[in-house]
């Protein structure tokens, strides 16, 4: 099991052909398992069913993404989590939904790390926190399986510009807001130490 930190932002379609090469490197055998924490430049990219209807604004260049879900925004102050593990290595028989489930469990046991109570939502994908204005998101999941080994995973509000997620519908969502840990908590958090609460919850769902 491997972890990589990239401190300078890295472009979308670098990334995907980074990760593009890692599974295929875990397939044959020659590598292990890589969780990957990055940044990216502004961003929209379009998953599997996105609609063209909730692209509001295209403010920020667009990507078409093989994972699963609709619109999402990455961007500077967003910490994104991906992850290239082989399932069938980890579980007896390999499981998405089982996959996705313990990846809520990684954004939440993280959260908790800043006494934010991350939640679950039946019929909406994400990670949820109560605020005064009402439930928003403060985290995003979208994840590929190819040869059972597994691509994307997720992305953790920080400290982002929020109004940047106005141009688009966020996964398909538009009832519910979008929130930041600097927002529910009123104060900064580094990246360092939400890396640091990403290593240790995951030693704990993995």
């Amino acid at each position: 099991m491997e972890w990589k930190i990239s401190d300078n932002p890295v472009e979308y379609e670098g990334a995907l052909a980074a990760m593009d090469a890692r599974v295929a490197a875990i397939h044959e055998g020659g590598a292990d398992d890589l969780v990957w924490l990055l940044e990216h430049p502004a961003l929209y990219t379009a998953g599997t069913s996105a609609k063209r209807d909730d692209l509001l604004d295209e403010r920020f260049p667009v990507f078409t993404a093989g994972r699963g879900g609709e619109y999402t925004y990455h961007g500077p102050g967003q910490r994104i989590g991906y992850a290239m593990i082989d399932l069938k290595k980890r579980q007896q028989r390999p499981d998405i939904k089982r996959y996705v489930f313990d990846l809520e469990a990684w954004i939440i046991g993280a959260l908790a790390e800043f006494d934010l109570a991350g939640e679950r939502r039946e019929g909406r994908i994400g990670i949820w926190v109560n605020t005064d204005a009402g439930e928003k998101k403060i985290a995003a999941l979208g994840v590929r399986v190819r040869h059972w080994i597994t691509l994307h995973g997720v992305s953790i509000n920080v400290n982002p510009d929020l109004s940047h997620f106005s141009g688009i519908v966020p996964c398909g969502i538009s009832e519910y807001g979008v929130t930041s840990m600097k927002e529910v908590l009123g104060r900064d958090v580094s990246t360092a130490d939400v890396d640091a609460a990403l290593k240790k919850s995951w030693a704990a769902v993995f």
